[in-house]
């Protein structure tokens, strides 16, 4: 008999063991890779990070680091954590549950669903915005406003349709021709959810998603680490040097609301893999499965771009020599990755509890690669380029711009330069690195640090020249379409550094009285500085409500162009030399015509609130 009991209990522990190198709790799983992510994260100077590798043989789940910096409480592979953007992929998830069920089409027209929504579409009703345009981000919808993504007014349980600006959207591309990254369309993913199963699109989807996948750490809901939402296993949000944020809850929530744990999101990741089944039931057609992170209606699709993209929830990304479908997240205090390999039946899910700017975060990435042993692919080989290449050539801003609001900006500061080198499209941002486009057959191109197929030349709707990478499209520009707006800039701003100079000078030399033209035009310019401590004294998750600072703001930029009239009447009366009072006009002028330009740009008076 105590032989017996000793066979038992050696098979237990025996099978204890055996269930420990399937689901590991502990980051001693991979040594190796744990020591490496350890490593990384005290480099780049993050706080904690949370992961998970999924094979067809096991799920390891791991921890580094601190759920919380101020009390030095570590972080465990259990704990939870935001994935911000990453919730896009469990909201399209959940539209494709209710299209297997046959609730709704991916091609139903979003307004017979949502008819408070007034869609301001050019191209309706031949080509109006479709279910599948939201998730694929190919609506045409602007991405947000400052005030929707940076508030500290929102309510967990307000109605979805609160976060929207008004009820009428403006459709800026011909839907389903370009992809532009919209989180306004996810909000209204979530709608139509709760307006096809008559609940709120969190509970429904915790009931009939989660549930059912059997993730259980997972919520939809609001959580926090304070306040009646609080959640202990939730990490602490932070930032650089590792001051804390806690969860907050945001307008568009749809978009960007979602907490989990490492291991829910290795389930998770099974099932995006698998036949869509849970047990012998389907739940999600396969066929909608292998579609997600594949484009099919964009004008990049019908050029020949046709594997590079984004598609019903997940993105196809080419890096590190290697090609998955993945989606990353970014919210208050927290970054996130979740890539699928499905062609090997593996996975992984990373997420840092610290936001910092200058970290590298795509290294750990690559470090997870390499644990799971992904394939590496080969590049595609150089061909000849298209015969007229060098019509391509010159400048180009981005069709639409993400952000409607700071279109202006893509003009003055996110335009690309495009040339032809004889061997390559010599693709340069004005603010990030130059990339070298080699000729891969027809009008495709592929960039260096990628293996396939990245960029393609295509025709416009409306016959103009453009580039994409199945992300972004960029349209050409005539030299006379955007250099008059550079001139404006460098117009005004050397205008408001006279104005600066001037009053300063005059006033070390105690000649700027009251009844200078110049006087009020440097005070006003002066003003201009005020908001700046009263944003360093506030919150900086308030930067989109109505504060203090932001007031000030719109005060002191609405007064701005006043000044300028008003020391241009002044002039008249001016005592200056001849020369002096000409130069003063001309940079009173410089900065009252870059007035009026911004404020075309719906950008003068500055407003950040909504």
């Amino acid at each position: 008999m105590n032989k017996l009991y000793q066979r038992i209990l050696i098979s237990g522990v025996i099978l204890l063991i055996m269930s420990f190198s399937v689901l590991s709790n502990e980051p001693n799983t991979n040594n190796s890779l744990h020591r490496k992510i350890e490593n990384a994260i005290n480099n780049e100077g993050l706080v904690g990070v949370v992961w998970s590798t999924t094979t067809p043989e096991k799920i390891t789940i791991g921890a580094s680091g601190l759920a919380e910096a101020k009390n030095r409480k570590p972080l465990t592979a259990q704990s939870k954590v935001q994935t911000a953007s990453i919730v896009k992929t469990f909201i399209a998830t959940g539209i494709l549950r209710l299209v297997t069920e046959g609730k709704l089409t991916l091609d139903t027209p979003v307004a017979e669903i949502l008819p408070s929504i007034n869609f301001d579409n050019q191209w309706s009703p031949r080509d109006p915005v479709r279910v599948r345009h939201l998730l694929d981000h190919t609506s045409g919808l602007d991405d947000a406003r400052l005030w929707q993504i940076m508030s500290m007014n929102a309510q967990p349980k307000a109605m979805l349709k609160v976060g929207l600006s008004q009820n009428s959207l403006l459709v800026r591309s011909r839907p389903g021709s370009r992809l532009s990254y919209s989180n306004i369309g996810y909000t209204l993913a979530g709608m139509v959810i709760e307006q096809v199963t008559g609940q709120n699109y969190e509970d429904y989807l915790d009931q009939h998603l989660l549930q059912p996948l059997e993730m259980y750490s997972s919520t939809f809901n609001f959580v926090s680490q304070v306040g009646p939402y609080k959640d202990p296993a939730l990490a602490m949000g932070h930032f650089e040097n590792g001051v804390s944020q806690a969860a907050l809850p945001m307008y568009l929530r749809p978009a960007g609301q979602f907490t989990t744990s490492a291991y829910d999101m290795a389930l998770f990741a099974k099932f995006l893999m698998g036949n869509g089944k849970i047990g012998d039931h389907v739940f999600i057609h396969h066929e909608l499965l292998k579609a997600m992170a594949t484009p099919t209606t964009t004008d990049a699709v019908s050029a020949g771009l046709i594997d590079v993209g984004y598609g019903l929830g997940l993105s196809n990304r080419d890096r590190h020599n290697v090609v998955g479908k993945c989606h990353s997240g970014s919210t208050i205090g927290y970054k996130a990755n979740f890539c699928l390999f499905p062609e090997q039946q593996k996975a992984f899910f990373i997420a840092f509890n610290a936001d910092v700017e200058t970290a590298n975060y795509k290294q750990f990435d690559n470090l997870l690669i390499e644990a799971l042993n992904i394939n590496k692919k080969r590049p595609t080989t150089q061909a000849q380029a298209p015969a007229n290449i060098h019509d391509w050539q010159g400048i180009y801003v981005l069709a639409p711009s993400r952000f409607e609001s700071f279109a202006y900006l893509d003009y003055v500061l996110h335009f690309v330069t495009v040339s032809w080198n004889e061997q390559a499209l010599v693709f340069s941002p004005f603010q990030s690195a130059t990339k070298y486009l080699h000729p891969v057959g027809g009008n495709l191109f592929r960039a260096e640090d990628k293996v396939r197929t990245s960029h393609v030349l295509v025709t416009l709707d409306d016959g103009r020249r453009g580039i994409s990478d199945g992300f972004r499209t960029y349209q050409q520009l005539s030299v006379w379409q955007i250099v008059p707006i550079w001139l404006s800039v460098i117009a005004g701003l050397s205008g408001l550094v006279w104005i600066i100079m001037y009053g300063v000078v005059c006033t070390l030399k105690r000649q700027l009285s009251y009844s200078s033209m110049m006087f009020v035009p440097f005070l006003s310019t002066l003003l201009l500085f005020l908001p700046v401590p009263f944003f360093f004294g506030q919150s900086f998750m308030a930067l989109g409500d109505m504060t203090l600072a932001s007031l000030i703001l719109t005060v002191v930029t609405a007064l701005l162009p006043i000044a300028m009239i008003f020391g241009l009447w002044r002039s008249f009366y001016s005592t200056h030399t001849p020369v002096l009072k000409l130069l003063n006009r001309f940079a009173l002028f410089c900065v009252l015509q870059w007035c009026c330009v911004l404020a075309i740009w719906g950008l003068m008076p500055i407003r950040l609130w909504g």
